[in-house]
């Protein structure tokens, strides 16, 4: 990807977007921060300069299929059937939500950030995710690959992955529709968010050629 200097530069001088290490230890708020304008092709569109939080609330997001640091499990790869993970979250707010979203990125991809999954318009009713279903109303953005589904991780070679399931808690319903560009939703994402929790876990080598299924059921 190309991301041009200055947009006002007719001779359109552009350098390559490289991956910045330092984004690892920011916390999904700050990352975000950062990734958006990036995402929305090198504009100040899509940051959180119009969030109506600084520092948002925290939240927990945890699985009872795996935890913090430990690899992925394959059933949640293309090293087995692809199913979009179970996930529940909770956390004290000082507003109340309205509506959550949920982001699954490769924090470690070699082009930063590999979305495979975005939820959102879940209920503030919501706290969980079942094992390969939306939530009844929960709509789905495009992913790094183009489609509006769960993108099972399918990792490579040496190099290594770090999976991010990232709950936003936001103050507004998004209303966006099913299938909107990823771009335009995790801009949408950035300007509403009043709390954040993330849950990651590692990547895992796996088979080459191995079958993907959809996520939602």
């Amino acid at each position: 990807m190309l991301c041009c200097q200055n947009r006002a530069d007719t001779s359109r001088r552009c350098t390559p977007v490289r991956r910045f290490p330092r984004w690892r230890g920011l916390s999904g708020f700050a990352a975000l921060a950062i990734v958006a304008p990036l995402l929305s092709g090198c504009s100040l569109l899509g940051g959180l300069s119009g969030s109506r939080q600084v520092a948002p609330a925290s939240m927990t997001v945890t699985s009872p299929e795996f935890r913090t640091a430990v690899p992925l499990p394959p059933q949640y790869t293309c090293a087995g059937p692809g199913f979009s993970p179970p996930l529940y979250w909770s956390g004290a707010f000082s507003e109340q939500p309205r509506s959550f979203a949920l982001v699954v990125d490769d924090g470690l991809a070699p082009i930063t950030p590999f979305v495979y999954w975005i939820v959102f318009d879940i209920s503030p009713t919501t706290t969980a995710i079942a094992q390969n279903r939306l939530p009844t109303g929960a709509r789905q953005a495009q992913n790094s690959a183009g489609t509006a589904r769960y993108d099972p991780p399918c990792p490579k070679g040496s190099a290594t992955h770090m999976y991010r399931f990232t709950v936003y808690a936001l103050d507004t319903y998004l209303k966006l529709p099913d299938g909107v560009g990823l771009r335009p939703a995790w801009s949408a994402i950035a300007q509403h968010v009043i709390a954040v929790g993330r849950l990651t876990v590692k990547g895992q080598i796996v088979a080459r050629g191995l079958r993907r299924v959809d996520a939602a059921g």
